[in-house]
């Protein structure tokens, strides 16, 4: 069986010139450019730009990143170049400018793809899911290069290399999805067949520094001086964990990416090539590394340890992790209560009163946590009632 390639390579810095021959290493070793996609094809640099962020927050892919790789696409005589996201807030225009994208873009005369219409592309092959709404900017593209973030995530351990195509569904239908799909099981599910409909080309992964902690915005920035680089996503989410000591099966979008036939995470099926990782592993890294109750793909799971899952589901609803707002971080923006997808909403200002935090209905809230990702201030932390730590869980 062909080994999946991981190129580990180690970079302590943004510096354009240092972060460019890394990245220009990188591709090297995974065979170069024209290996992977033709030069004539139209491809897409799909950033991470979950919110309008500064670089130094660990919130986005670097702009250093993003300059890097769309040098190397042009010197090397890619001509059809765009780039974007879908934030989870915002226009995409407005929000990739306060993130230090636009600017890059302008000066290697990248346009910028259209992320705000799209269409409806159906996937009968689909395990989890078989109709996505894409961003016109993907369905325009021949070869999608996704240059993810290395960050945690409140809902699936880590978001990296498989999530950051969910920014490829334009618009609020990506608001819709966390209704529909409300447990981290499902909603990972739907992610690896985005992927599999997605097909993307090239993956990279900006881990010079990290989030961890509150991810995958209210987190922690943490140096892990490195770039990641691969062909198969699930591997390299897989090398993500493995640098972080967090077992890459406890993640659903890496143990349904192997099952759904997307990538591997088993160690002896993973070339890795570049630097040693040894000094790139960071043991004490803030991230939940308990064991989640995930099966084969017969039905749907509900992403929760196994003594809370057998309690049912009434348990789970009630007493699982859910968001919290730090009443002295808050500055009762609202953008909390405008990211809810839940009908009604899930959190309000009570009485309409915003000198004080919104407070949550937990009888609605569906765990998906997009409050906590879009709030600006780190003043939304995950909390886990008592009755569920007693459970033996975090």
């Amino acid at each position: 069986m062909q080994q999946s390639r991981v190129v580990v390579l180690r970079c302590d810095t943004y510096d354009n010139g240092a972060v460019y021959e890394t990245v220009r290493r990188g591709l090297e070793l995974l065979g170069g450019l024209e290996s992977i996609i033709h030069i004539d094809e139209r491809v897409l640099l799909k950033v991470n730009n979950l919110a309008s962020s500064k670089p130094e927050e660990a919130v986005t892919t670097h702009p250093a990143v993003f300059r890097a790789v769309g040098r190397l696409f042009q010197e090397q005589g890619y001509k059809k170049l765009t780039y974007g996201d879908s934030p989870g807030f915002e226009k995409p225009g407005v929000s990739l400018a306060k993130s230090g994208f636009s600017l890059v873009a302008g000066e290697l005369s990248i346009p910028l793809g259209d992320f705000e219409s799209g269409k409806r592309v159906d996937f009968p092959e689909g395990r989890a899911w078989k109709s996505f709404d894409i961003a016109t900017a993907v369905l325009e593209s021949d070869a999608l290069v996704s240059l993810s973030k290395m960050k945690t995530h409140a809902l699936a351990r880590i978001t990296g290399a498989v999530k950051n195509q969910f920014g490829c569904i334009y618009g609020l239908n990506k608001a819709a999805f966390h209704v529909k799909l409300p447990t981290g099981t499902q909603f990972s599910r739907m992610l690896v067949d985005l992927n599999r409909l997605l097909k993307p080309r090239l993956f990279i992964m900006d881990g010079i520094v990290a989030m961890e902690g509150n991810g995958p915005r209210g987190g922690t920035p943490r140096p892990m001086n490195c770039l990641l680089f691969s062909t198969d996503p699930v591997a390299l989410d897989a090398t993500f964990c493995r640098l972080i000591n967090l077992d890459p099966s406890y993640v659903p979008t890496i143990f349904y990416g192997k099952e759904y036939g997307l990538g591997t995470y088993l160690e002896d099926e993973i070339e890795l090539v570049g630097d040693p990782i040894e000094g790139l592993i960071a043991p004490d890294f803030d991230v939940v590394r308990k064991p989640l109750h995930l099966k084969s793909d017969n039905g749907n799971h509900t992403l929760v340890p196994q003594a809370a899952h057998t309690l049912g589901a009434y348990i789970t609803q009630r007493w699982s992790p859910r968001p919290h707002i730090l009443a002295e971080k808050c500055i009762k923006c609202g953008i909390c209560v405008d990211a809810c997808p839940v009908e009604g909403k899930a959190l309000q200002f009570k009485g309409g009163n915003r000198k004080l935090p919104p407070v949550y209905n937990y009888n609605k809230c569906i765990r998906c946590f997009c409050c906590q990702e879009m709030c600006p201030q780190k003043a939304i932390a995950v909390e886990t009632p008592i009755i569920y730590r007693l459970l033996g869980n975090k």
